[in-house]
């Protein structure tokens, strides 16, 4: 089937638009998928500097037609190609006819690696939408050659010739015949059947021995039934006979083999309770219960000179401050007593404790430890005797644990201690801290050779040995070898709803998933979370192409609440975690990456590191965070050792060079004013299986509960909380001037609420589209509750939609907190959309909450804080939170003039050159 040169499949209106300006001649067009409706079709076409976007829509029978302008009757087509045909004429509801059919530009680095062009997989026609006559045929052609000479490079120099004939054999002749076969309503590859059926057929005879000896060892612990007797399994892939055949063999295999262990298992039993024999209970026996934990000590320097000790008891819930040297007691502080905790930021070793005393006032008192890794264990066991006291139905802080690690296709060691409690090269867990058990484990591996099931047993045992906890599976997902498990305290377990799982491949022509991504989504109580493990493209000349995976996955990973399905993805979740074998490597040469890991000059590394450097420029994980990385490149080092990287690898089409990277990376990204702390990231120096190293990274999260009113609805006439609008202003960067509406989604909206179309528009300055909105065009949002405690826990979600289209120009988050009060205050945020940047919102607002309904508390997290200068101690005075900075004013009468961007894209609207 021919490939229609104006079809472009799923690529962003962004990209679309970029295409088309640099066509740049009116009557240039494209088509895409559309973003708003499934199986739909965006039509883009460029007239005056401007890009129009018709939506083709199909009928209830599959007839396909645009929506033009009022008063032009609607035409319907079979096909695709049909459509395109007939707008090529004028006087048909477009601005202009579809003249210059626009094609995709494939990458400078795209070298087939993937089987794709232009980091897409090549895009034809959708068998259900037929064939576009004008289209040229030459990638008919092209693609059994290209697929041809990538399998000569990928053949060894003693190949299987008998197999690799009869591939060869397929992608010379028979590889353009199965999508063919698809368009003609065949359900499977037949051609790809027939020459895998053909190419394994010795296999038969090797899966025949070995099934007969695991049949008859079986056989032998239980009476002899023949696997082979039940009916083979419905739903193979393929059709062939043969091929089936050997598919259920296998699966035969598979299960003798898992089943084995256990048939042994009940023989023996049977065989001793039969003879009475003594044998030890195989039997687990009930889990241990939580260690208690113990008095910690940290010496410290309290003043300019004086030492002291001080004793952290969880249990019991105190500070005691004694002498170094005489141990006699100073002070015993409860820690209901304990106000505020100020870490120094100037000195790395300081902090202050705050408390109260029964007959004076406060009392502040600064203590220096050792070490920036002995303050943050103080600080910890003091959060966690916090928590362990506050008596709170519900947790208002959890730890979270990810772990990410490429594990070279071998089995893992039989501990994994260090890496599971956080311990070896980086900022890593003080030994005070590191059994203290986490509240959620997710662990992300990639090239995973263990069984799925295998895999979730080895890390619960893991973590029961180490913690004396019995972690609770939350979801396990998998992709080939790329695995992602969640795991949960017991107590947690009812606090976790609405899990959704998803994977996506960007493989080979993005089917085959030993490349990809697979995550995890869920709601702790009111916070939402996500979590994605991917393994993405390898080499070091390949940045493009990991920047291309990131952005598939980011538009085809389905997690998160569906309602919110049109989203950025990155905008779904509360806190969404990002991890895996990235894969992006360092731009420097091999001799002086060698030298700056030995003298440990890991900021120079770091500046020409890819991850990095693309993060800069906008094109992959906008506004993601990473913790300070303290520790060496994980990759590529000798298997069996840390002590050497062995950057050589040898391939059949030659030498490959791998500088050792940081490839293995944790990322996140937060809604704004919500609370999440990195505590720990590094990696193991003790696991040496694989030739990348384990790495591991902790946070402290605040999450929310499922707020409960003090008031009973109904005991009073309900009081309802507004948020109201004073204005909004948003730049485009687009070539489109369509007329713009903006969707309100939030938890605390019963519905989406929608606004009237923009009141402003200007599109003077080439490339940016800036609208506005003025008050009455904008709906007042009533919230379910309208209690402050639970407003100031929520978030909005905006969307900019084209009326056209009904496309997204972008998103953001908004956060309620900050809006609370009776003057509207000023609030500025991007937009992002599929992982671009595509705009920016300010206007004014406000959140109107009913007087009765002001009671608030505070946080457990928030009695700790940072100082950014080193102030003198202050010894008989309290010391009090310092309120968040107030960086927003109050609104004018008017709406404000074009001033005070942050983003330097938008200073042209200042008359900024």
């Amino acid at each position: 089937m021919a490939a229609a040169s104006w079809y472009h499949r799923d690529i962003s209106r962004v990209v679309a638009e970029e295409l088309l300006a640099r066509a740049g001649r009116d009557g240039s067009f494209l088509v895409r998928d559309s973003e708003s409706v499934t199986g739909a079709y965006a039509l883009c076409l460029l007239f005056q500097r401007h890009v129009h976007t018709y939506r083709i829509l199909p009928d209830d029978e599959g007839l396909l037609s645009v929506q033009t302008i009022q008063g032009i009757q609607a035409q319907c087509f079979r096909t695709l190609p049909d459509l395109i045909c007939a707008y090529q004429h004028p006087n048909n509801g477009l601005v202009t006819p579809l003249l210059y059919p626009v094609q995709r530009v494939p990458d400078e680095d795209s070298d087939g690696e993937d089987g794709r062009v232009g980091g897409h997989a090549a895009s034809t026609v959708p068998a259900t939408v037929g064939t576009w006559p004008g289209a040229p045929t030459a990638g008919q052609t092209h693609t059994p050659q290209q697929l041809h000479q990538r399998l000569q490079e990928q053949i060894h120099s003693s190949p299987a010739s008998d197999f690799m004939g009869f591939m060869d054999e397929y992608l010379s002749h028979h590889v353009q015949l199965d999508p063919e076969a698809l368009h003609l309503g065949h359900p499977q590859l037949r051609h790809l059947s027939t020459a895998l059926a053909t190419a394994c057929r010795p296999l038969h005879s090797e899966i025949d021995f070995t099934l007969a000896g695991l049949e008859t060892l079986a056989g032998v612990f239980d009476p002899p039934v023949s696997p082979r007797s039940p009916a083979r399994e419905q739903g193979l892939l393929t059709s062939d006979p043969d091929l089936e055949l050997l598919l259920h063999k296998i699966s035969t295999v598979n299960h003798l083999l898992s089943s084995l262990e256990k048939k042994v298992l009940k023989s023996l039993q049977e065989t001793v309770s039969r003879h009475n024999l003594a044998l030890p209970s195989v039997g687990t026996g009930p889990p241990p219960s939580a260690k208690p934990l113990a008095v910690q000590s940290f010496e410290v320097k309290a003043g300019k000179s004086q030492r002291v000790v001080l004793l952290v008891d969880v249990e019991s819930g105190t500070v005691a401050v004694t002498k170094r040297g005489s141990g006699s007691l100073d002070e015993v502080i409860p820690q209901d007593k304990i106000l505020q905790l100020i870490k120094y930021q100037s000195v790395q070793g300081k902090v202050r404790l705050v408390w109260a005393r029964e007959s004076q006032k406060s009392l502040g008192r600064d203590f220096i430890f050792p070490s920036a890794r002995k303050r943050e264990a103080f600080c910890q066991l003091l959060q966690l005797m916090k928590i362990q006291h506050s008596n709170l139905d519900e947790p208002e802080l959890i730890s979270v644990y990810i772990g990410t690690w490429n594990m070279g296709s071998t089995p893992p060691p039989r501990s994994l201690a260090s890496w599971l409690t956080s311990r070896g090269l980086g900022r890593t867990q003080d030994e005070t801290t590191a059994c203290i058990p986490h509240d959620i484990y997710v662990v992300g591996t990639q090239e995973n050779s263990l069984g799925d099931r295998e895999w979730v047993e080895f890390l619960r045992a893991s973590l029961k040995t180490l913690m004396a906890i019995d972690y609770r599976v939350v979801a396990l997902q998998c992709l080939w070898s790329i695995k992602i498990v969640v795991l949960v305290k017991p107590e947690h377990e009812r606090r976790i709803s609405h899990v959704h799982t998803s994977s996506v491949k960007t493989g080979i022509a993005n089917t085959l998933g030993n490349k990809g991504a697979v995550g995890v989504s869920f709601l702790f109580n009111g916070t939402s979370f996500g979590f994605i493990n991917c393994h993405l493209t390898s080499g070091s000349e390949k940045t493009h192409r990991r920047n291309q995976n990131y952005s598939d996955i980011l538009h085809s990973l389905a997690l998160g609440d569906k309602r919110l399905g049109g989203f950025d993805l990155t905008l779904r979740f509360t806190h969404l975690f990002w991890f895996g074998d990235l894969n992006y490597r360092l731009d420097m040469g091999m001799e002086d990456i060698l030298a700056h890991v030995t003298k440990k000059e890991f900021q120079a590394l770091l500046a020409v590191d890819q991850l990095n450097l693309e993060q800069e420029k906008n094109k992959v994980f906008l506004r993601f965070s990473e913790g300070d990385i303290s520790f060496p490149p994980t990759y590529r080092y000798e298997r069996g050792s840390r002590d050497t990287y062995v950057w050589q690898k040898f391939k059949p089409t030659g030498v490959r060079i791998n500088v050792p990277s940081w490839c293995d990376r944790i990322l996140w990204k937060s809604h704004p004013e919500t609370h999440l702390v990195c505590n720990s990231y590094g990696c193991t120096d003790d696991i040496v299986t694989s030739d990348h190293s384990p790495v591991f990274a902790t946070f402290e999260v605040g999450v929310t509960s499922q707020f409960v009113p003090k008031e009973a609805p109904g005991s009073g006439p309900e009081a309802l909380a507004r948020i109201e609008w004073e204005g909004i202003e948003v730049i485009l960067k687009t070539t489109s001037h369509s007329k713009c509406y903006i969707e309100f989604h939030s938890y605390c909206l019963e519905e989406m609420q929608r606004s009237g179309e923009n009141t402003f528009q200007n599109c003077d300055i080439p490339g940016f589209l800036k609208l506005g909105w003025s008050t009455k065009h904008l709906p007042v949002l009533n919230p379910i509750l309208p209690d402050l405690e639970y407003l100031g826990d929520q978030h909005l979600l905006l969307s900019i939609k084209g009326v056209e289209s009904c496309e997204s120009y972008g998103e953001c988050c908004i956060a309620l907190r900050s809006m609370i009060g009776s003057t509207a205050q000023q609030f500025e945020t991007s937009l992002f959309h599929r992982g671009e940047e595509t705009g920016s919102m300010r206007g004014w607002m406000r959140v109107r909450v009913p007087t009765e309904r002001c009671r608030t508390r505070g946080r457990l997290y928030e009695w700790i804080s940072f100082e950014e200068e080193d102030a003198e101690p202050v010894t008989d005075a309290p010391l009090r939170p310092k309120p968040p900075l107030q960086r927003l004013r109050s609104r004018p009468r008017s709406l404000p003039e074009a001033t005070g961007y942050t983003n330097p894209a938008y200073f042209i609207f200042e008359g900024v050159p």
